[in-house]
C-alpha cells in the first residue's frame, strides 16, 4: 500500500502539520498493469485523518506500472476521485 501524506511545513514557527493523506492499494492486475484502489481521507489535521473517514474513492486499472513513475499513479487517482 502506498500512503500520501501532504504535510504543511510551517517556515515562521517550523510547525509541521499534515493536512491530507491518500491510501493507493494494490486489487489486482497482472505484472505489467496494475489495478489499484485509492481512498482520500477525511480531515486537515493528523487526529482526525487518524480516524480513518472515507472522504472519496477511485479505481484505477491496468495502469502500467512499470513503464509509469508512481506519480502518474498519484494524479490518475487525483483525477478519477474529481480533484482537478
Amino acid at each position: 500500500m502506498l500512503i500520501v501524506r501532504v504535510e504543511l511545513h510551517s517556515a515562521i514557527t517550523g510547525q509541521v502539520t499534515e493536512i491530507a493523506r491518500m491510501r493507493i492499494g494494490n486489487v489486482g492486475g497482472t505484472d505489467a498493469l496494475g489495478d489499484y484502489r485509492a481512498i482520500t481521507l477525511r480531515g486537515r489535521c493528523r487526529e482526525a485523518l487518524d480516524r480513518g473517514a472515507v472522504h472519496r474513492t477511485a479505481t484505477i486499472t491496468r495502469y502500467p506500472r512499470l513503464r509509469l513513475h508512481v506519480w502518474h499513479l498519484v494524479a490518475r487517482a487525483l483525477d478519477a476521485m474529481g480533484y482537478r
